[in-house]
Formats: structure tokens, C-alpha cells, sequence
């Protein structure tokens, strides 16, 4: 990169790795450094909570705000009813407005754990929630059709590469997903004229989304000037997917993911990533997270620790992330039962006859099906109160369950099981 900025936030977002491409660094780096610049990230409400994959594009709006800029946090009601096919192998199912309505309630409750809202029209420079829902379902077809779908190219919208590789593929793409880059670009213009945006931030995926979005501003907004700027699309060292494990999404929301279970995640890091986590998902001074991340043998544990820490405070606290690593070592170190883990609670007619630890592995979410739990018999990683389980079919009573049983599912997997 030849152009050095020199606004704060691109200083940031370079070096700690935010960056991927802009559509103008220089005309954003002196826009930055004129005044506050309104930036947003669309987020369509897919489900009751994002997840450690959206993480990325959060710290950059904390980092926009942090740096003296406001934020945007545009929930996509309007846009969730279609749902974005960008990279996607088939489309996504539709969701009424009820189901919308309540996931975007349980995503607001995220970002206000990062970012300081304050009044709803952003008059006191403070970030904004807005909802394209608000202009989206507006729109009359024809009058829309006429007034902005007449500002695109077919054969332009045909050559982005995440409609391209859909249909390269042969997977259908409907006509209802293929509006859905028209409506992105249509957000960008009407933050534009609301709010005065002036950047529009998120994954390298979005690229297309957000050229389209400028150019759309621009021809329709008395030739506005605005700006686009990507980040990398994450993935871990092995490859796998960010935001995901073994056992599902790493939800943001404690009712979908417990505390415990998210500083687990992070405490389970490789060892590859641990510097470059810390710099994208903590705000501790580079160098710290330079110095972290070249820990070898046993201290690199430590910088594990301290990553889940400072992750899991942003997110749910620092008595949740305390509590958490007091669990980790009672669990880990001492061998006990800690009293954070996750817990399935048993009914008494649950265990009225008995019941097997197979169901109990299934039931604690540590197994998803009973062949899962057999295998993890047979290949000896089934332990209860850290004794190996050698029988699938051994029956737990409830005078077995009068006190809570840990179970564990190889050596970093915990469960409690106790009766209600």
C-alpha cells in the first residue's frame, strides 16, 4: 500500500488488520480528517443473535466511534425478507415479519454492548440504529422499478462475482434474490440523504453491493460523494470458518450461548491465531498483541486467556468473563464440576425409569444424535465426574442425579446434568 493515511481510523483499520479494499483512500482519509463522517454496516436479522462472525464488522463500527466518528448499525427488516444470496449455494427460507421483528430485538441488545447509541436521529453525534424496513416497505413496485431500477445494468449485476459464481455453478438464483442488490445499493442513497453517510463498510463479499451503493448515491443524490471499504473475510488457520465450531454458531447472545461456552471458543484458539485475534477483537495496544501472539508452549495458553477475557468483558461483562475463568480452572485444573458450566436440567419423569448416558450426552448438547454419543463411548471420551463411560447403555437413576453429574465429552467439552 503506497498512500499512508492519515486519519486515526485508517491508521487503525490497516494496522490491525480491518482492511481489505477501498473504493478511495485518499478522498476517504481527507474526508475523516474534515469532520465527523456517518459510516454504517447493514446486518440483516437472519436469526435471534449474530454470531462471532458478524464480531469483525462490529469492532469496526466501535473502532469508527472510537476514533470520533458515528456509527450506523442498519438492521435489514425490509432487506431480511428477501435475504442476501451473496456466495450462497441456494436461497435462503423466507421469514415472516413477526420472526423479523423478533430477531431484530434480540440483536439490538449486541450492539449496544459496543457502540453508545443516543438519540434516534443521530442529532448528538451518537450512533444510530436505523432499519431499512422504514423505507423499504414503503416503495411502490412501479414508481421503484421506474426510479432506481432503471439506474442498473443487467448485464453489470450479471458479472459480480457473487451472482456469477451461483450461476456458473448452475444453481438457481431467483428474481427475488436478484433484487437484492438493488435494495443494498438503495440503503447506502437514503443513509445518504437521512443522515448524511458517507461510508459504507463491511465483509470483501459485500464489494459488489457497495460499488453499487456509491454509484447509485451519486447519480441520485446530486452527485454525492461517498466512500466503500472492506475487510477480509476471516477464516481460522486451519481453514474453518469463523464463527463457527464443532458444535454450532458462536452466538453473541447469552440466552443462545452461554458465557462460559463463548470464552471457551476463544480460549480454545490456535495457536496461530492468537495475535491476530487479539489486534481484530480486543482493543489492547499492538504492541501487546504482537508481544501475546509470539508465545510459544504452555504461555501461549496464557495469551488464550487473556483473549477470552478481554473478548468475553466486551460482550457479557467482566464478571461473566471472571466467572468464566474461574470455572475453566476449577474444570480444567482442579478437575472439578464448575459452576458455570452448561447445565441440563432433568425432570423428575425424565428419570422415572432411568435414564441412559447416552440420552444424558444428547440432552446436555455435548452429542447430537445417539450414534455421535456411542462413538464418543467407544472411542473413550465419554467421562462422568471425570471417569470414563465404557458402557453407552449405563442407566443413571435419580438418586444418581440427587447431586449435579459433570459430564465431559474429551478433554475440553463440559456439561452438568442434575435434577430440577
Amino acid at each position: 500500500m503506497t498512500y499512508q493515511p492519515k486519519s486515526e481510523f485508517l491508521r487503525v483499520m490497516i494496522a490491525r488488520g480491518f482492511l481489505q479494499d477501498c473504493t478511495d483512500m485518499e478522498g476517504l482519509d481527507q474526508a475523516l480528517m474534515s469532520g465527523v463522517i456517518p459510516g454504517y454496516i447493514g446486518f440483516d436479522a437472519t436469526a435471534p443473535s449474530l454470531h462471532v462472525g458478524s464480531l469483525m464488522q462490529i469492532m469496526m463500527l466501535r473502532w469508527l466511534q472510537q476514533t470520533g466518528h458515528q456509527p450506523i448499525a442498519l438492521m435489514g427488516g425490509g432487506t431480511s425478507k428477501i435475504g442476501d444470496p451473496s456466495f450462497r449455494d441456494d436461497a435462503r427460507k423466507l421469514m415472516t415479519n413477526e420472526v423479523i421483528d423478533q430477531n431484530i430485538a434480540g440483536i439490538r441488545t449486541v450492539f449496544s454492548k459496543f457502540i453508545e447509541f443516543g438519540a434516534g436521529d443521530g442529532s448528538d453525534g451518537k450512533a444510530i440504529m436505523a432499519n431499512n424496513a422504514d423505507w423499504l416497505d414503503a416503495q411502490m413496485y412501479i414508481p421503484f422499478l421506474r426510479e432506481v431500477g432503471s439506474l442498473f445494468s443487467v448485464n453489470r449485476m450479471l458479472a459480480f462475482e457473487s451472482v456469477k459464481s451461483r450461476l456458473d455453478r448452475e444453481q438457481s438464483l431467483s428474481f427475488l434474490e436478484f433484487n437484492y442488490m438493488i435494495l443494498q445499493a438503495y440503503d447506502f442513497s437514503e443513509l445518504n440523504r437521512r443522515h448524511g453517510c458517507l461510508l459504507q463498510m463491511g465483509g470483501s463479499d459485500q464489494w459488489g453491493n457497495i460499488v453499487n451503493g456509491i454509484d447509485l448515491s451519486r447519480r441520485t443524490n446530486d452527485g454525492a460523494v461517498v466512500f466503500g471499504l472492506t475487510s477480509p473475510l476471516l477464516a481460522k488457520a486451519d481453514g474453518s470458518k469463523m464463527g463457527k465450531s464443532a458444535d454450532g454458531a458462536i452466538w453473541l447472545n447469552a440466552d443462545m450461548l452461554s458465557p462460559y461456552e463463548f470464552w471457551q471458543f476463544w480460549r480454545n484458539t490456535l495457536d496461530a491465531d492468537v495475535g491476530r485475534f487479539l489486534k481484530l477483537y480486543t482493543e489492547l495496544p499492538l504492541e501487546e498483541c504482537e508481544r501475546l501472539g509470539t508465545l510459544q508452549g504452555q504461555e501461549i495458553n496464557d495469551a488464550k486467556i487473556v483473549l477470552a477475557n478481554a473478548v468475553t468483558t466486551m460482550c457479557h461483562g467482566a464478571e461473566a468473563a471472571s466467572a468464566a475463568e474461574s470455572t475453566a480452572a476449577e474444570t480444567f485444573i482442579a478437575g472439578g464440576a464448575g459452576t458455570d458450566l452448561p447445565t441440563v436440567v432433568l425432570e423428575p419423569s425424565d428419570v422415572a425409569d432411568g435414564i441412559s448416558v447416552t440420552q444424558l450426552f444428547i440432552r446436555s448438547g455435548l452429542a447430537k444424535t445417539g450414534k455421535e454419543a456411542k462413538r464418543l463411548v467407544a472411542d473413550g471420551g465419554a467421562k462422568l465426574n471425570d471417569a470414563a463411560v465404557t458402557d453407552p447403555g449405563q442407566m443413571l437413576s435419580a438418586a444418581d442425579l440427587s447431586e449435579p453429574v459433570k459430564l465431559s465429552a474429551g478433554k475440553k467439552r463440559h456439561a452438568l446434568a442434575r435434577l430440577g
